[in-house]
């Protein structure tokens, strides 16, 4: 009982913390959007996602161990790829610009920019934002926004499960990313991130421990149709999965990757 009581007061420390820096940090990327956009920009809301990540560490204990690295470009050049990640909470989110030598573009939920502070600094970034209510919309603008980013050497971010999952669990991995590399001619790199053993789904509270992030190589789309190059992206990233985070798919109803599957 004492240690959940620790956990939720440093978690709402933590939201404390996010609160006072968003808006400082928001209020001078729009003041700058007036004068500059792309890159600038950016880097500015990474500096907030990285006082973001160290108050993670710091206040509650979350610390991040991350293997692969290798297998992204380098970050002196303009190779595009698209990533490919589970998605398991939050954290991720914040982490992987941290983490990465280019800029990345997500692809996400147009609601998400009436946040205050942190949606309208978000809007002024080359994000692809989509109405998931209309589909075909939703799929034309992300191709669109796809290719005009790849040929300037961004790295589209996509989660091929549409929503964060449950630790243990699986849900139904979308094509749209691999239409896109597949429409654009870049390479898929799959991740698997072991995120809400510290920050659950739908949660507030967050729990130390160690953060898993394992990046693999890139796989190849030219000549692949979409749906099979997800089954190989969906099979790496569960089997990576069992393998950082073991104890989370010890119940019978743990759903195995494709390639165990029937049919």
């Amino acid at each position: 009982m004492l240690s959940l009581l620790l956990c939720a007061v440093r978690s709402a420390l933590f939201i404390v913390w996010l609160a006072l820096t968003v808006v400082p940090v928001a209020l001078a990327v729009l003041a700058t959007s007036l004068f500059v956009r792309g890159d600038t920009l950016y880097w500015m809301c990474v500096f907030w996602l990285r006082l973001g990540i160290s108050g993670a560490r710091v206040i509650c204990g979350v610390h991040a161990r991350v293997q692969g690295m290798e297998h992204l470009p380098l970050g002196g050049n303009r190779e595009s790829v698209v990533l490919l990640s589970k998605h398991q909470s939050t954290w991720e989110t914040f982490a992987f610009p941290t983490l990465m030598s280019h800029p990345l573009a997500y692809v996400f939920k147009r609601e998400l920019l009436y946040v205050p502070f942190f949606g309208w600094a978000m809007g002024r970034l080359d994000m692809i934002h989509i109405d998931r209510s209309r589909r075909s919309e939703a799929w034309n603008r992300v191709a669109e926004q796809g290719r005009k980013l790849a040929a300037q050497g961004v790295w589209v971010i996509m989660f091929p499960e549409g929503t964060r999952i449950e630790r243990g669990a699986q849900g139904t991995y979308k094509s749209g990313g691999t239409r896109l590399a597949i429409a654009t001619g870049q390479p898929v790199v799959p991740i698997a991130v072991t995120s809400a053993r510290c920050w659950p789904r739908k949660s507030f509270l967050l729990r130390p421990g160690v953060v898993d992030i394992s990046i693999g190589r890139p796989i190849a789309s030219a000549g692949r149709a979409p749906d099979e190059l997800m089954r190989e992206v969906e099979d790496w990233i569960e089997a990576e999965m069992r393998r950082l985070d073991p104890a989370a798919y010890l119940g019978a109803g743990a759903r195995p990757p494709a390639a165990a599957r029937p049919g």
